[in-house]
């Protein structure tokens, strides 16, 4: 069993460079399933949820490889296959394929998905969003199906704001008749990404980043090359733990209008963030008193709920009762808490609200990553705590961290990655 030692104390300074987003990466690479020809995509991160992607086009017979963060997809010959359950299962983005064959071979076959257990994760958005197309579309025994004699573009409204089902409905329309609208439309950056993917390959699609997209269907999609965007997330998880070990550092290739609202409330605050054209600085003084805040997650671009997790962290220190109230995802987010009491922090949760005391300080202790994010917040809270922290689960933080350890490592903490026998 792999666990992460990590000796806390250490002040974070230097720089970093952050990875492709993870999220826009396990978008475009499915997505590469409609083109008629190779593509090349740039900028794609190491980590586990990519290495699942290749094996699953593997295995529904595209042409792949994978090396030095570049991803060659060519899917001219693909003959319809149904997605393999045992990788499927591994990985929550893997609806992203239901939208990408059902527009390829006009029907789909593709398990639930699996990844971070953060509370159910409904797809009648998905479904409704397909069916609006001219599909059908049933779950049975834990898998998708989706199928139509043809696709004609058509309106969706969105029940709720969907990041998935904006960028299924997105790769389903593509090459439909016609044009389709999605309103209430999600806006997150890698909703962009993928349209300007799909774009450069010949696809027509508008609005991507506004409530209201609008596609017009294409004939077919032709190779090309693109390079994936910075990871938001990435950069928003350095960010904090520059200023949780009260450090000075410089996060290199990163978009920052991507990172406002994690700006923001870090310099409420009190935290310093110096913005550049595609870097930010953050530094806090050793001495600096931090200031209690109220946290909304929300939609882009509002604070996103994959950087609740840290910001808890960061708060967990801070003088007086801050608060985090998680209006994204219901049930699971909060699991972290009961390993952040074992260090000493003093949360309470109530529903989909949580009150942070914070404390003087946090102790080391044994602790298991209870999802992605949870985990890139322990690594922060072992950072910042006296004495030794063990952090288990490493097959979470390994699904969207490139690096994790060598990166900190590089500014300055003492983190190793070790098997437990």
């Amino acid at each position: 069993m792999e666990k992460l030692v990590i000796r806390g104390g250490a002040t974070l300074k230097g720089e970093v460079t952050i990875s492709g987003a993870k999220n826009a990466a396990v978008a475009v690479i499915p997505a590469a399933l409609l083109v008629n020809g190779k593509c090349r995509i740039e900028n794609v991160p190491e980590i586990q949820d990519v290495i699942i992607i290749r094996d699953i086009m593997d295995k529904l017979g595209a042409k792949v490889s994978f090396e030095g963060g570049v991803f060659e997809v060519d899917a001219t010959d693909l003959q319809y296959r149904s997605a393999p359950y045992e990788l499927v299962r591994k990985m929550r983005a893997s609806y992203y394929l239901i939208g990408a064959m059902l527009g390829r071979f006009r029907k789909a076959e593709v398990a639930m998905p699996g990844g971070c257990d953060l509370g159910p994760r409904p797809i009648d958005q998905h479904q409704k969003g397909f069916e609006a197309l001219g599909a059908e579309t049933k779950v049975v025994g834990g898998v998708i199906y989706a199928e139509a004699e043809k696709l004609v573009g058509g309106n969706v409204y969105l029940d709720i704001v969907s990041v998935g089902a904006t960028m299924n409905i997105m790769l389903a329309a593509v090459l439909a008749e016609g044009t389709t609208t999605i309103e209430n439309a999600a806006r997150e950056p890698h909703i962009v990404d993928l349209a300007n993917f799909l774009n450069v390959m010949g696809a027509n699609i508008k609005g991507a980043g506004t409530d209201v997209i609008k596609i017009k269907g294409v004939k077919s999609l032709q190779g090309g090359t693109y390079s994936i965007i910075p990871d938001q997330i990435e950069a928003g998880t350095f960010m904090v733990a520059a200023a949780a070990t009260r450090g000075d550092v410089l996060i290199k290739n990163v978009i920052p209008k991507h990172l406002e609202s994690i700006t923001s409330k870090l310099e409420e605050m009190g935290v310093t963030v110096e913005e550049f054209d595609d870097s930010v600085r953050v530094s806090c003084p050793k001495d600096a008193k931090l200031n209690k805040i109220v946290i909304k997650t929300q939609p882009y671009p509002g604070f996103p709920t994959d950087m609740q997790p840290q910001i808890a962290v960061l708060l967990s220190t801070v003088k007086g009762n801050s608060t985090i109230m998680e209006n994204v995802w219901s049930g699971g987010r909060f699991r972290y808490v009961d390993e952040l009491k074992r260090m000493g922090a003093n949360i309470r949760v109530d529903g989909n609200v949580a009150t942070i005391e914070g404390v003087d300080k946090l102790t080391g202790a044994p602790l298991h990553a209870t999802d992605l994010r949870a985990g890139a917040g322990m690594v922060i809270a072992a950072l910042m705590a006296e004495g030794n922290t063990e952090l288990y689960e490493l097959r979470h933080i390994d699904r969207g961290y490139e690096n994790l350890e060598a990166k900190f490592t590089a500014l300055g903490a003492d983190i190793r990655r070790v098997i437990e026998i």
